[in-house]
């Protein structure tokens, strides 16, 4: 799910150069939803087809109807994107009988195979029984994301695959200087803050919370980027729940962009056993920023090392329930555990 509609659209060609730069990936088995007017921002959601054998329609159209009614919609606009006439049209009907009953106007539905975009709703400006042939690399809206600095991959598998490191001498020094900071403390790990816990713990955890807030405020006000004995010191750290909402309280949406930065170099470099709290903090941050698709990639990535990693869930029932970025109040400083008392 995203929360922005950085340019303007007019035409189908449009919806579907804009589609790609949003989304942040091309989509394909996918139906779109891109919300044109509505009382939250713009919203765009995208969810995978359901089977040929029309499978699944139901949670399809559940999860989009969720999205809508939860930003306030009024006006969307839906691109199926499947080589599959039948499916696309059937289970666009579906979604627009339902959306209408909602009083939200569908200003246009398509279907998209790639090379070609056909209507669903018989507008009479669109319609072609042919299609429209389209290539969205020649679109000007395609051209102003890059101008823009936005990163577009070729499908969402290659944005997952964008969170795995794949500089072998970054993992094995930031793992290294991992372990050198376990070593200065044993036994702090996940160690709950609270009036039990030993002094020393208490000590430590202070400690490195503090020079994470301090070096994630630094990161957000310069942009310098963690060297590898920072970053497993980070990581070690983080293991600790008290250390890791430090981090987590620093996130403000104005902001959330540029912790996205921060967290995607840190996962790139971290190895998997450490990786869950990293992971989680860019999903939140994702999510944040209006980048759903990146925030259910980082979600993943946070459960291939921790399957029940509670931020992880925490993102993804936000994600699932289309609960918009705006609903987040920063966690107060001197609320945190922490740092209270």
């Amino acid at each position: 799910m995203n929360s922005r509609l950085p340019y303007s659209v007019t035409s189908p060609a449009d919806l579907l150069a804009l589609v790609p730069s949003v989304l942040g990936f091309h989509p394909e088995d996918s139906l779109v939803l891109v919300v044109t007017a509505g009382k939250v921002g713009q919203l765009h959601a995208r969810i995978d087809l359901p089977g040929d054998d029309g499978a699944g329609m139901a949670e399809v159209v559940d999860t989009l109807l969720t999205a809508v009614t939860r930003s306030g919609a009024r006006e969307v606009a839906l691109v199926a994107y499947s080589d599959d006439e039948v499916l696309a049209e059937d289970l666009v009907d579906h979604l627009v009988d339902l959306l209408e009953t909602c009083g939200v106007e569908v200003a246009c539905a398509i279907r998209a195979d790639g090379e070609r975009w056909y209507s669903l709703d018989c507008h009479p400006a669109y319609f072609s029984a042919e299609g429209e042939a389209y290539d969205v690399s020649s679109h000007p809206i395609t051209a102003q994301s890059v101008l823009d600095g936005r990163v577009t991959f070729g499908s969402r598998q290659a944005l997952a695959d964008s969170l795995v490191g794949t500089d072998l001498d970054a993992l094995e020094a930031v793992g290294e200087a991992a372990e050198e900071a376990a070593r200065r403390f044993r036994g702090a790990g996940r160690h709950p803050l609270g009036p039990g816990a030993p002094e020393g713990v208490r000590a430590f955890l202070l400690t490195e919370g503090s020079w994470v807030r301090e070096r994630v405020c630094r990161f957000v006000r310069t942009g310098e980027p963690l060297d590898d004995n920072e970053a497993g010191r980070m990581v070690t750290a983080l293991r600790s729940i008290d250390v890791r909402d430090v981090a987590w309280a620093e996130m403000t949406r104005s902001e959330a962009l540029t912790h996205v930065e921060l967290w995607r170099d840190v996962v790139r470099r971290t190895p998997s056993e450490l990786l869950a709290a990293p992971a989680a903090l860019l999903a939140f941050a994702a999510w944040l920023a209006g980048e759903g698709a990146l925030a259910w990639c980082a979600v993943e990535r946070c459960q291939e090392a921790d399957p029940d990693y509670s931020m992880a869930a925490l993102v993804s029932q936000a994600l699932a329930g289309a609960v918009h970025p705006s609903t987040w109040q920063p966690i107060p400083p001197e609320d945190l555990p922490l740092f209270a008392g």
